[in-house]
């Protein structure tokens, strides 16, 4: 609508809202509510009322130094110490962040939006991260999560809805998906992260048929992209270490790359070795190093959607699992573990073993911290759990990337974080 004073009625609107979770008002909030959006944002700042909220617990200044205080028979002459500035601060601060919790409740419930970007690239989640307000950080977590358990079950719904006649549910389902879009994490898994939704070369069919660039320590898609990077194998040494700890067990990658954890596989000897890689660069490579000539190796050439349903009515059963894939999303991910790891895991796992083991590469929701707590150690462990499995983490320190180097030449970047949560799945009971 271009009637401009529309345009100035929904400014002021804007920003009453805005100003109103600044300064944690949740009555004046929940009238403006009745009327308003959750989700408007400043056209400047790109502050959403979450950001807002959030933004203006940001801690006072260090208390000053240290006044003496003079004393009078055993008695304090009226001046303040520096220790009651410091508790007058800390009891005000906890009353403002008791305000804000209940600010951004409030948002919650009228459908704010956990993970939209302010004009700095960061979530509201991120900038309570930042700031070192771990409460109302924790609430964004805890919004992210139901938001997308709720994305995973309506997707489930649209499923069912697509098999209906397009008189019937179809419509609902199309509607609600196009609601929920904006707070899907878009993630992509084999620890790519989608921090570009929309760039195509990030899409599976695209990056499948884009041709790559390959030296001694990473492998780049035609965008610069980075699709595999040899500081990932101190990683996957790791997950090889617990995936396939003795020689002789059966074993099954999928997605070569660079051949990392291929290569430290064979290291073990395994009896039998499966290999499904689907990109042709990368089967070239797979032929050139001589992998169709190890003993006990097979590769399948294809995408693992087409390959394990043979598998599994081959009856193959493997010890250890490992799953890299690139430009796939968390449903895939999903959909393997539920769909085939179950019937190609061996519960007996090989001599001396508790049980088959499965791992993967994760590098979900890695371009920022809140996308990578919520998804892990919430919906990726909820999602194993609901699929019979029972998940050990173990936490690796990750250097500098940047100091180091190791992006330079690279347009994205698919790790930004300090610390990586390696996960080891195993059939509960």
């Amino acid at each position: 609508m271009d009637d401009p004073a529309f345009q100035v009625e929904t400014d002021l609107q804007t920003q009453s809202l805005l100003l109103a979770a600044a300064n944690h008002d949740v009555r004046a909030l929940r009238d403006l509510l009745r009327n308003t959006s959750a989700n408007v944002q400043d056209t400047e700042t790109g502050f959403t009322p979450l950001h807002a909220a959030i933004a203006a617990c940001e801690p006072n200044e260090p208390v000053p130094p240290l006044v003496p205080s003079k004393q009078v028979n055993g008695h304090t002459n009226g001046e303040t110490t520096n220790g009651e500035i410091a508790q007058e601060n800390s009891a005000d601060q906890r009353q403002e962040l008791e305000m804000a919790e209940k600010t951004i409740r409030l948002l919650f419930l009228n459908g704010a939006i956990w993970n939209d970007l302010d004009s700095n690239g960061e979530t509201p989640g991120c900038i309570a991260l930042r700031l070192g307000l771990k409460e109302l950080y924790e609430l964004c977590v805890d919004a992210g999560v139901r938001a997308e358990l709720l994305l995973s079950r309506l997707d489930e719904y649209q499923r069912l809805g697509d098999t209906d006649s397009e008189e019937g549910g179809g419509e609902v389902a199309e509607e609600t998906n196009e609601g929920a879009e904006r707070e899907d994490l878009n993630v992509e898994e084999g620890g790519h992260t989608a921090q570009e939704a929309a760039d195509e070369s990030t899409q599976n069919p695209n990056y499948l048929s884009s041709i790559l660039t390959f030296d001694r320590n990473r492998i780049l898609d035609r965008s610069d992209n980075g699709v595999m990077m040899e500081w990932e194998t101190t990683l996957m040494r790791r997950s090889a270490e617990l995936l396939l700890p003795s020689a002789s067990l059966r074993v099954l990658n999928v997605g070569h790359g660079m051949g990392i954890i291929d290569s430290i596989f064979q290291d073990n000897s395994p009896s039998s070795h499966h290999i499904i890689e689907a990109h042709p660069d990368i089967l070239k490579r797979i032929k050139e190093h001589g992998w169709y000539d190890k003993p006990g190796v097979v590769v399948h050439e294809g995408r693992w959607q087409d390959v394990l349903p043979g598998l599994v009515e081959k009856g193959e059963l493997f010890d250890a699992i490992y799953f890299d894939t690139f430009a796939e999303e968390y449903k895939a991910l999903r959909e393997f573990f539920t769909e085939y790891v179950i019937g190609l895991l061996d519960p007996a796992g090989g001599v001396d073993r508790e049980g088959g083991k499965f791992g993967f590469f994760n590098g979900m929701g890695a371009d920022r911290q809140v996308c990578y707590d919520l998804t892990n150690e919430q919906i990726v462990e909820m999602d194993l759990f609901e699929a019979g499995f029972d998940t050990e983490w173990e936490t690796i320190p990750i250097p500098n990337l940047d100091s180091e180097g190791k992006w330079e030449g690279v347009r994205r970047k698919y790790w930004v974080l300090d610390k990586y949560k390696l996960p080891t799945c195993s059939f509960i009971g």
